[in-house]
């Protein structure tokens, strides 16, 4: 069984939850932007969560099946197509994707998987080391893995396909060089000059009353940078493993899949929890995950 790539769309590859791990090695995580999406889709389809899937930006793909097969498509939503559910498809049949209608990235997973070459690990694609591979191109052909026995699934809730433009932060190392709840009243957008390596956003600068780079140490996913300028960087799935400008903040793990979902000129503020807050968010998030 296989997938024909007719059409990439404008930026589509195959991704699962990375390679973590590496970061001494100068290695970042990368993986699914959205890591809930991927896991929810493999979920649906009786898959290892960790199976890979493709990861479609803003604008998906067109696909064809020529043996058939069970798919699942979750994230961002995509018009005219079942969301969050798995549906067949039928020997021969192409699916178009169209543009997302909300969010930045959509999945799709099939049943069996998309075996691909593991690189440390994963087969996730970090298209600025080649690890993994390239983004996928017209002509493509993929490989479906073995298929598992349909699992019984219960309905997707809400809560796992809503996401936040208000993002819960634990304060960062360098928080106290910065003036108090200046950062939590602003509002930024998300600028056009963002990727999967960190998001640039653009509103009230912060500004540090000790300027000027410190010394380099290791940073973690999520972190929010704050160079000379003020404005923010948040950094993300493909980032760079460390980095000499203080962090004011870094995003819960629970809200790492609402920044993969993003895109440019969205509106985003942060909210200050406690870590013990963001340990109890995450396990509400796992424990519903467990429900599906």
């Amino acid at each position: 069984m296989k997938i024909v790539i007719d059409n990439p769309g404008m930026f589509t590859t195959v991704q699962d939850l990375g390679r973590p791990g590496h970061g001494i090695d100068g290695v970042s995580r990368s993986g699914a932007a959205d890591p809930l999406a991927l896991r929810i889709a493999n979920r649906l389809l009786g898959n290892n969560e960790n199976t890979p899937a493709l990861e479609m930006t803003l604008l998906g793909g067109t696909f064809t099946f020529p043996q058939g097969a069970t798919i699942a498509l979750t994230g961002g939503r995509l018009p005219a197509l079942p969301m969050y559910r798995p549906f067949e498809i039928l020997p021969g049949q192409t699916i178009r994707t169209g543009t997302l209608e909300t969010g930045a990235r959509s999945y799709l997973a099939v049943r069996g998987g998309i075996p691909a070459k593991l690189v440390a690990g994963s087969a996730s694609t970090h298209v600025l080391s080649g690890l993994g591979g390239r983004p996928l191109r017209k002509g493509d052909v993929l490989p479906i893995g073995p298929s598992a026995s349909a699992p019984k699934t219960n309905p997707v809730p809400n809560s796992l396909t809503t996401y936040n433009t208000t993002l819960r932060v634990t304060a960062g190392p360098q928080s106290s060089s910065f003036p108090a709840n200046t950062f939590y009243h602003a509002e930024y957008l998300v600028s056009p000059d963002s990727n999967r390596m960190g998001l640039r956003l653009d509103g009230p600068a912060i500004l540090s009353p000790n300027p000027g780079q410190m010394v380099t140490e290791g940073v973690p996913l999520g972190a929010i940078q704050i160079p000379p300028h003020g404005q923010p960087i948040l950094l993300f799935v493909d980032q760079q493993t460390t980095g000499g400008y203080p962090k004011i903040a870094n995003v819960i793990t629970a809200d790492i899949p609402s920044i993969g979902q993003l895109r440019p000129g969205d509106r985003v503020r942060f909210q200050l929890v406690s870590n013990a807050e963001a340990q109890r968010l995450l396990r509400r998030q796992q424990s519903l995950i467990e429900t599906l």
